[in-house]
């Protein structure tokens, strides 16, 4: 995989995830209610990640959209 080759709403999409882990790997560390485990740590990360990635890159998916169909409409007037 050639991050060169990735869309801009895909490279969006995997920032947000990265950080959404690091965040979340941070909070299970620091709150000494949460037993620090893998599984605590691999599920946590997988949720928060796996949201926070998705939903920015629906939200960087709908912006590439609506930027070209607005930039259609100004070539054709």
């Amino acid at each position: 995989m050639n991050l060169k080759t990735l869309s801009a709403p895909v490279k969006i999409g995997i920032v947000f995830a990265a950080i959404a882990i690091v965040l979340t790997v941070v909070g299970v560390l620091r709150d000494p209610g949460t037993p620090v485990n893998l599984w605590t740590l691999t599920v946590g990360s997988l949720i928060s990640g796996a949201t926070w990635g998705l939903v920015s890159w629906a939200v960087a998916t709908a912006t590439v959209a609506v930027e070209k169909d607005v930039t259609n409409e100004r070539n054709s007037e």
